[in-house]
């Protein structure tokens, strides 16, 4: 197997996935602009999304996967069915709970996670309503994620990939619908999107249970408190669960400051997050998804010198592409910002304030996309608990920084505390793990830093120039808009490979070959 071009086939379809969403955001900045709906339906789609990281991809998944890869390498297939139908149970139970609770309690939900909507009955009744439509979609995308992580378990990576597909086309649709139907069917009219959302959620679901049939693992819920795989899970889950809870109590309170601004303040904050989001979202996740079961797999066999090495270059690998993908979101911000979202109801304001905002934010994505590769390390010697403690040092130094930088840049502000606090993240996590002595990097780490740095600062000067000859981007349709930027994509995506050539760097030394 090997791991590069395993890599490409999932980043390709994660860009696939983070295309379409950004198609589906261009829809939602045209139809409704960065306005007091788009606000509060920003803010009523996290929370489902907060419970989402915290019970299924974040704490559940670092739990779960280690544990069940245990499963599949000692026991047969009836007690690894037997394991699954019962976290399955579990599961379920667990997130009826919180439906249950969202279904009577929706206002006071609405009001903590969005204290400011308390100043406006229009905004408080509208998020109210999105809520009741939304706050499902925690259960389908839960058990669609329970689903992936099986699937990655078992060496398949590309099928639950491509779910997140049908959520962007769902949301799609039913954006397109709303602006035909918009009176008889859709009122308000934004309430489509998050139709769009729970019909997209339904989809993730069914699209991979025919997987889980073919391999023979689709399995009932039971309900089995006694199972040992079940007392394994829970060992670990608390701890998981406290550390992914730290993170997203920050977004928490990023999302209740800004509430507090004026309208359009947690639309610009979105919209810059989602373009940060691009490079980490596909480049950071795809690398820490491929690598972890490896990583479990090597610490399971005690095959301390292969473990060291696969970690290695992970991260390069991350190195590797975060230092381009920072320089073309910050040399081409505005550009990009221009030709993905300013139509319709989006203006050349709102441009501006989102443009500060992910400024910002790229300084801290070379951190980001390094912490979640070292991340997974730790979960895959089972190891959460040192997460946890810097999880929560993080978030006492997030919530520090803000009150400095909130004071002078507002917005802005929320998105610089962010970067340097995942910087103070991955540096921490990275001292950790080296005490442990199961990792130790590999030599040569100075000369290939200087090499990327290099390669960088020649593609950014390429930038620049496109720049100098193409100042104004707001000419032609979005079609034209989109294929320009795109073409730039590609021609300094070329300088940077050929720039790895000259100083050196050749793609084959990343060829990492590993046996099944």
């Amino acid at each position: 197997m090997n791991l590069l071009k395993s890599l490409a086939s999932i980043s390709i379809i994660t860009s696939c996935c983070r295309i379409l969403g950004f198609i589906r955001d261009f829809l939602i900045a045209y139809t409704f602009g960065a306005s007091v709906e788009t606000d509060v339906f920003f803010s009523i789609f996290k929370i489902p999304n907060l419970l989402r990281r915290i019970f299924s991809d974040g704490a559940f998944s670092q739990a779960f996967i280690p544990v069940l890869s245990e499963y599949k390498t000692k026991y047969d297939k009836k007690t690894i069915k037997d394991f699954i139908a019962t976290i399955l149970g579990v599961l379920i139970t667990l997130l009826m709970f919180f439906i249950i609770l969202g279904i009577f309690f929706p206002s006071s939900i609405v009001l903590i996670t969005s204290p400011g909507f308390s100043k406006d009955t229009n905004k408080l009744y509208l998020g109210v309503q999105l809520f009741k439509i939304i706050f499902p979609y925690i259960f389908f995308v839960s058990l669609s994620s329970f689903i992936s992580s099986i699937l990655y378990t078992y060496n398949c990576f590309l099928l639950p990939s491509f779910s997140p597909i049908l959520l962007n086309i769902s949301i799609i649709f039913f954006t397109l619908l709303s602006t035909f139907f918009k009176p008889s069917c859709f009122n308000p009219q934004i309430s489509s999107l998050g139709w769009g959302i729970i019909i997209g959620g339904m989809l993730q679901i069914a699209y991979q249970v025919p997987t889980l049939c073919t391999k023979n693992i689709l399995v009932f819920p039971k309900f089995n408190i006694k199972n040992s795989g079940l007392k394994k899970v829970l060992q670990r889950i608390s701890p998981a669960i406290l550390g992914v809870a730290a993170g997203q109590i920050s977004l928490v309170i990023n999302s209740i400051i800004s509430s507090l601004f004026n309208s359009g303040s947690i639309s610009w904050l979105y919209y810059a997050d989602r373009l940060m989001e691009f490079p980490v979202g596909v480049l950071g996740v795809s690398v820490s998804t491929l690598i972890f079961p490896k990583l479990i797999k090597h610490h399971t066999l005690n095959s301390k010198i292969e473990y060291s090495k696969l970690l290695d270059w992970g991260l390069r690998i991350s190195v590797l592409l975060s230092f381009p993908g920072t320089a073309f979101l910050f040399i081409f911000s505005k550009p990009l910002i221009i030709s993905l979202f300013e139509y319709g109801h989006f203006t050349d304001f709102d441009t501006i304030m989102t443009q500060k905002i992910l400024l910002c934010y790229t300084s801290g994505i070379i951190a980001l996309m390094s912490t979640k590769v070292l991340s997974t390390a730790f979960y895959s010697i089972k190891n959460v608990v040192t997460p946890m403690k810097i999880s929560f040092i993080i978030l006492l130094i997030t919530q520090i920084l803000n009150i400095i930088f909130v004071f002078f840049l507002k917005q802005s502000g929320l998105a610089l505390s962010i970067s340097i606090s995942a910087w103070i993240n991955t540096f921490l996590l990275f001292f950790s793990l080296c005490r442990t002595k199961i990792f130790k990097p590999q030599p040569d780490w100075l000369n290939f830093l200087w090499k990327i740095f290099l390669s960088t600062i020649i593609m950014s000067l390429f930038l620049y120039i496109i720049l100098y000859f193409i100042p104004s981007w707001h000419v032609g349709n979005i079609f034209i808009r989109i294929t320009r930027v795109f073409l730039v994509f590609i021609l300094s995506s070329f300088v940077y490979l050929i720039s790895l050539k000259i100083t050196g760097i050749n793609l084959q030394h990343f060829y990492y070959k590993i046996t099944h």
